[in-house]
């Protein structure tokens, strides 16, 4: 990180459709001096009931060489609303006016979107139907999902019982040292199981760069997740694929989030030099050294 790196916090107001929301974020800016207009930004994206700050986000923005924004979607921790399971079009929109944003009050252009689980599963809905999003240089997917109707699998056991019982479930989580208390009807995992991935295999922007991280011990998404979109995205031309499994690593890379920060660092240094090649990252599975 630049020694003149500062971080400023932005509430961008957000559309007519809900009014009263803005939307919190934190505006990472590596030389603030100078101007935007033009400028290369990176975004940076939570997952499921997560946080601007949480996991390897924070680490992230404050060594990229390059300006970053990392923001809370609608319903988590600083940014208002209600959260949902199956809200993932709120998601979409939220990045979209988060994206709006940045090039109109500052010029800056989208080149990098780093994504962890649901915030990937956004991130890649977004490349694959905006404007914005077809001039991105490169995308990282952390623990991204793409058999979203494998949720069924870890969570109906959990919330079936309850569904039968009380027409809905209560799931606490500890949210930015927080308790809170999410509420999921049955409708919203039908919402989100239904939600359309496979938009990859043929639109996905052609000449962005992808690189898929993915713990092998992860219980949330399975890691085979992460070889269909190496099967999706790694047969475009020019855009590459790099595909980077972690013996030992979990859904949230517990222990190995100053890994994640360094591979995507050097990820992108390559993409930057114009040296990427489809492939398995760093040529195999990598546990701890």
């Amino acid at each position: 990180m630049d020694s003149t790196s500062v971080s400023k916090r932005i509430f961008i107001p957000h559309t007519d459709v809900v009014p009263g929301c803005s939307i919190a974020g934190v505006l990472q800016q590596s030389r603030p001096g100078e101007p935007t207009d033009g400028k290369s930004i990176a975004l940076i994206l939570h997952g499921t009931m997560g946080h601007k700050d949480y996991l390897y986000q924070k680490r992230l923005a404050l060594r990229l060489p390059v300006d970053s924004f990392r923001f809370d979607f609608r319903g988590n921790h600083e940014t208002p609303g209600t959260w949902r399971q199956g809200a993932l079009a709120d998601d979409v929109a939220d990045l979209d006016v988060v994206v709006k944003y940045l090039i109109s009050q500052f010029g800056y252009k989208i080149d990098l979107v780093v994504g962890h689980s649901r915030g990937s599963i956004i991130a890649f809905h977004w490349l694959c139907t905006s404007e914005e999003g077809k001039a991105v240089t490169g995308f990282v997917n952390c623990s991204g999902r793409y058999r979203m109707h494998k949720i069924y699998d870890n969570l109906l056991p959990i919330y079936k019982p309850h569904f039968d019982t009380r027409g809905f479930y209560d799931w606490k989580v500890t949210v930015a040292r927080k308790e809170m208390v999410a509420r999921i009807f049955p409708t919203d995992l039908e919402t989100f199981a239904n939600w359309d991935t496979s938009i990859v295999w043929d639109r996905f922007p052609a000449n962005t760069h992808a690189l898929s991280l993915h713990g092998l011990n992860d219980k949330t998404v399975p890691p085979y997740d992460a070889t269909i979109y190496a099967r999706a995205l790694g047969t475009r031309a020019p855009g590459t694929h790099n595909l980077y499994l972690i013996e030992d690593a979990d859904h949230n890379f517990t222990g190995r989030q100053d890994d994640i920060v360094d591979t995507i660092l050097e990820w992108w240094q390559l993409c930057e030099r114009g040296d990427l090649k489809t492939g398995v990252w760093r040529t195999g599975v990598r546990g701890k050294l």
